[in-house]
């Protein structure tokens, strides 16, 4: 028993969650009476996990949101979110980092994707949205699984691009961040979020280091830790 795989909370929220997504999944494809049972069974077992892990909300309020996101066809298929991050260097070596108004803490600037826009585009909207700076786009440093590294709770994939400072003057967003600015590695701000996570690529990337695009290796099977 002593090499059982350990589990941690976030490990059944994201086992949570794809039970519900391949349980929502199956219901906008089907319109068998006794697969939407069974699928609708699915929904409430993933619930009952996600309360297990530490979920505000109890089992039925799960169940209801989830099913609200429930489409036909194509349209029904569930799929993560995608954010759009940007790591942004200047000419001294140093990181742009913002502080966010609902959390507090510190990190690259970030949002969700938008429709009409190309993954660079949303980069570069959020910067100048977030910090008043203005760049241009170097290069993708990675694509990272959220679930996965632990810093989402709900499914999406986060592609994180490095940018060039090129204009502009700090100006924090007076809704969405608190504060911004610029900092050297070694003198970064707190609470930060995640950095050991991806810092190392960051740095590297406004180093000029020559490094390939960053993913996160598959597993077998995936839902082990």
């Amino acid at each position: 028993m002593d090499d059982a795989p350990s589990c941690t909370p976030q490990d059944l929220i994201r086992w949570s969650e794809a039970l519900a997504g391949i349980a929502r999944t199956g219901l906008g494809f089907t319109d068998s009476l006794y697969e939407r049972e069974r699928f609708e069974e699915v929904l409430a077992v993933a619930a009952d996990i996600r309360v297990a892990a530490g979920s505000h909300f109890e089992s039925d309020t799960l169940v209801d949101e989830w099913m609200k996101g429930v489409g036909a066809g194509v349209a029904g298929y569930q799929t993560p979110k995608v954010a759009i991050g940007a790591v942004v260097g200047n000419d001294e070596g140093e990181i742009l980092l913002v502080q966010r108004a609902d959390s507090g803490v510190w990190l690259y600037p970030t949002g969700w994707a938008d429709i009409g826009y190309s993954p660079a585009e949303v980069a570069i909207k959020e910067v100048a949205e977030e910090t008043g700076i203005e760049c241009e786009v170097v290069g993708l440093i990675g694509v990272l699984d959220g679930l996965r590294r632990g810093f989402s709770r709900i499914p999406l994939y986060s592609l994180v691009f490095h940018c060039r400072a090129v204009g502009g003057a700090l100006a924090a967003h007076p809704l969405e961040t608190s504060d911004v600015g610029w900092f050297r590695e070694d003198e970064l701000p707190s609470p930060l979020a995640g950095a050991e996570s991806w810092g190392p690529m960051a740095f590297a990337a406004i180093r000029g280091d020559a490094l390939p695009p960053h993913f996160d290796p598959p597993r077998d099977p995936p839902w082990r830790t």
